[in-house]
């Protein structure tokens, strides 16, 4: 699975947890690093990708070819600095062509002390994982003995069964915008600042609290509607969370959950959560409204799903699906006003196929609450982000 490499750049090694071990060079900064191995289909948005807080503490393997041709910006960033724990690339051009651009990839990762390999058939590997099944692996650049690095693959923490949102949530609550529209409170778990622009854009005024933050305080603040973001780690491992979305059920305010915000409503109403053989990473992956019968092309970025199984018809309606493999990708709930997604609608990076979603959201909002909405982008004043 080696890609030709150059003989000016320093060597790197990435070793599975399976004893698979292919060679490369380093990118980025000069290291150890370890985590799932996890790839994305995605041809563009790198950047994105990297500082999606989702990502904590997992390798990201892309499969488009080249990668750092447009460099990096500040403009592109979903968090203040990279979660991956790693990045693995086939090609990483030398040289960028982007006007735009602050920094190249290899500026920007060294800049955030990122660890990276370049020059492996990243194709292959993912055919590989494919195959086997999403496991551990580790990139180093400091230490090539190929047992060693095999060994410290196999004893990674693994995903399953790990809390990770803690480890991404912001530490204060903050307003991020305010606006004539509704007033969300927006549990943070890894939340992507597109979520939040996507709010912003619609007028509302959003406040940003920590994941563990308890509800009374968020209900002081008078909000319209609550939503719980995306973020990392097994949604089984957060029972305060999934006990703070059972309260917020039991206030009759409208809710919206994406991603692990989606897992925690689930939780919360009965319905179980599992471990996916390979997860959902990409911006083209195909999802079927099912009230609509129409097929959107969706960001997808999660390792783990609701089981279908468990949904109890007379709580929630499926109201998506993928068409790759028919895992859930949206839900209704019956019981309150509430829905979730299992996708992102805010894409960054990806197709803007799903914007609606906030919208629907937003009618919720007016409908239970007796609001008038604004105009998409109607006059939000203090804009922070």
């Amino acid at each position: 699975m080696a890609h030709a490499s150059s003989t000016t750049r320093d060597p790197a090694t990435l070793a599975l947890a399976d004893g698979t071990v292919v060679d490369g060079i380093a990118l980025g900064t000069r290291g150890l690093t370890g985590g799932e191995l996890c790839f994305n289909t995605s041809m563009t948005g790198y950047q994105e990708i990297m500082t999606d807080p989702s990502y904590y503490g997992q390798l990201m393997m892309m499969t488009q070819p080249h990668i750092g041709n447009y460099g990096a910006s500040a403009d592109d960033m979903e968090a203040e600095s990279p979660m991956v724990a790693g990045f693995i690339v086939r090609d990483y051009p030398r040289r960028h062509s982007n006007p735009q651009a602050d920094e190249t990839l290899e500026a920007f990762m060294q800049r955030h002390n990122l660890v990276g390999i370049a020059g492996v058939d990243t194709r292959a590997l993912v055919r590989h994982v494919r195959d086997k099944g999403v496991m551990n692996a580790v990139i180093s650049s400091n230490e090539l003995d190929a047992e060693t690095l095999v060994q410290k693959a196999k004893g990674w923490p693994r995903m399953a069964g790990r809390e990770l949102a803690s480890k991404v949530t912001v530490e204060e609550s903050y307003t991020f915008c305010e606006g004539e529209g509704p007033r969300i409170a927006v549990y943070d778990f890894g939340v992507k600042k597109n979520i939040l622009r996507s709010f912003r854009r619609r007028g509302c005024t959003v406040r940003v609290v920590p994941g563990e933050t308890d509800l009374g305080d968020v209900l002081d603040w008078n909000p319209d509607g609550l939503f719980f973001s995306n973020g990392p780690g097994d949604p089984r491992a957060m029972p305060d969370a999934v006990e703070t979305v059972s309260e917020a059920i039991d206030t009759g305010l409208p809710l919206f959950g994406i991603c692990l915000g989606h897992q925690l409503l689930s939780l919360a109403q009965g319905f179980e959560v599992y471990k996916m053989y390979v997860g959902h990473r990409g911006a083209n992956h195909p999802v079927k409204n099912l009230g609509t019968e129409q097929v959107e092309v969706t960001t997808q970025n999660h390792g783990f799903a609701v089981d279908p199984e468990s949904i109890d018809p007379e709580v929630a309606r499926v109201t998506h699906v993928n068409l790759n493999d028919d895992t859930i990708e949206g839900l209704r709930f019956k019981r309150f006003a509430g829905m979730s997604l299992q996708y992102h609608p805010e894409a960054s990076p990806g197709p803007h196929d799903s914007h609606y979603h906030f919208d629907r959201f937003m009618e919720m909002v007016a409908e239970e609450r007796g609001l008038a909405l604004p105009e998409e982008g109607g006059a939000p004043v203090a804009a922070t982000a």
